[in-house]
């Protein structure tokens, strides 16, 4: 009898990532095995007495989680904390792994790291929830896994500012002298050390990339689309944050046809079109996408099939290895836009690859959340606002030009005109700036490897990301 093979793990096929894209760095072989190993691993279990959802009891859970720097090429190390009853050491350890890489192709100066803890998070109240992050934070500070200027976590599937907020206050109250205690976490609430554009920043990252993608006209002419985001067919797998933040970004501000929308409880097909702020607040109000009316709508035993719809742009934004080679013959989309991370296996890329499909890689585009949470640290660090020295200075500048050009044509400038052009910019703006910036250089560097190389984006991507941290070490002294 012929034994199934078992599937790649997501860890198994970062390694088949950094193998493909290592020969073309030019680097040692032991410099190499370097750069690809997580440097530290801290494995936990820890009790926490919380009340059992069933029946109101009290009862001791221990709770399994874990930390995982990858790389300490330059510190603080840098990366999400995940709540999910799928976590594992593996998947953590290929989270870090990615974000050391993602860090480096977008030029921010962290190593990277992950966290998880192997619990679902809609299961708990937020009292236990509470008491289970404190207790995680206090495990992470008695081996120095957090700090400002050691490791920084920040929120990742299944967590969010309320989670941040928890580990800051925990971390403040146990190191109460830390002067920058602030920067120890990033993706804080706003009125607690936060930075504005920080909740949408993943999304608005993917969409920055896909922009830039589709401006590249010789790689759209070989897809067979015209250039430019505005008017493609585009597909969405998730509405968590990430998704949500992509699809309504792209529709508003990049004028794409959003057609599609799926979570696990099925999805729902509008070809006109759907309204994705409605399509939220339906969901938010509901807790389903499937109580959105102008649309047909697929139950969950047909979820999957939302990947194999035909549109010009699929975007993953859900968990990892959601196309595989089981799935990878029907994918449909010309563009592959990996909002989360690890939505492709390995295989299943090349499959895709020979079909002649582009796959913006997730090590380049769902980096706009580490862009923004660097953002949010150097804030922390220098303990003051952006914008805040220079907004009305910049604002008066710009009125006085106004003002000239009404002198110099006899007509003064309407107010609305003033509104519009003469204001300085704020926190908000300067960060979306800083991103768009990231994102674009990034893309140009990696499109440039790519085409230098005959190699796809995502293995031009590790390339440029391994040289860059080779560069470090070298840098340092420890290799020759």
């Amino acid at each position: 009898m012929t034994k199934t093979k078992k599937p790649l793990s997501f860890y198994q096929s970062v390694g088949n990532y950094f193998k493909k894209a290592a020969p073309h760095t030019g680097l040692d072989k032991g410099l190499l095995k370097q750069i690809k190993v997580c440097n530290a691993v801290y494995a936990i279990h820890f009790p926490v007495e919380i009340t059992d959802q069933k029946t109101g009891k009290k009862r001791v859970k221990v709770i399994e989680a874990y930390r995982v720097q990858h790389s300490h090429h330059r510190l603080p190390t840098k990366g999400g904390i995940r709540y999910s009853e799928h976590v594992n050491q593996s998947e953590v350890q290929a989270l870090a792994t990615l974000m050391s890489y993602k860090c480096a192709i977008v030029h921010v100066p962290f190593g990277g790291a992950k966290g998880g803890v192997k619990i679902n998070p809609w299961e708990y109240s937020q009292e236990d929830l509470e008491k289970i992050t404190r207790r995680y934070t206090y495990e992470l500070l008695r081996r120095n896994f957090i700090g400002p200027a050691t490791d920084v976590p920040a929120p990742d599937y299944g967590t969010g500012p309320r989670e941040m907020s928890w580990i800051y206050d925990t971390y403040r109250t146990l190191r109460e002298n830390d002067l920058n205690a602030a920067g120890c976490v990033t993706g804080k609430p706003v009125n607690m050390y936060g930075i504005k554009g920080r909740t949408e920043a993943t999304g608005r990252g993917v969409f920055y990339g896909l922009q830039q993608a589709c401006a590249n006209e010789e790689d759209m002419k070989k897809l067979g689309l015209s250039k430019g985001i505005a008017g493609k067919k585009v597909v969405v797998q998730g509405l968590g944050n990430v998704g949500s933040f992509s699809a309504a970004i792209s529709q508003v501000e990049g004028d794409a046809l959003i057609i599609a929308v799926g979570e696990a409880d099925g999805f729902i097909l509008n070809e006109k079109g759907l309204d994705i702020a409605k399509l939220i607040a339906v969901k938010m109000e509901t807790g389903s996408i499937m109580n959105y009316g102008d649309a047909k709508k697929y139950g969950p035993e047909d979820r999957g099939k939302v990947l194999e719809l035909e549109c010009d742009i699929l975007i993953p934004a859900a968990l990892e290895n959601q196309i595989t080679l089981a799935n990878a013959d029907k994918i449909k989309a010309k563009i592959i836009g990996e909002a989360a991370n690890g939505p492709i296996s390995s295989p299943a890329e090349d499959v895709l690859l020979k079909k002649g499909k582009l796959i913006v890689p997730d090590v380049f585009l769902n980096a706009g959340g580490v862009t923004v949470s660097y953002f949010e640290w150097l804030k922390n660090l220098s303990h003051m606002r952006f914008g805040r020295m220079d907004k009305r200075y910049r604002q008066q500048g710009r009125v006085n030009t106004l003002d000239l050009i009404g002198d110099m044509v006899g007509t003064p400038v309407a107010q609305d005109v003033y509104k519009k052009y003469a204001k300085g910019a704020g926190e908000v703006d300067l960060v979306r700036s800083g991103l768009e910036d990231a994102m674009i250089t990034a893309y140009e560097n990696i499109h440039e490897i790519s085409r230098e190389k005959n190699i796809d984006l995502r293995t031009a991507a590790f390339v440029n990301a391994i040289q860059l941290i080779g560069s470090d070490y070298e840098g340092m002294g420890i290799f020759p």
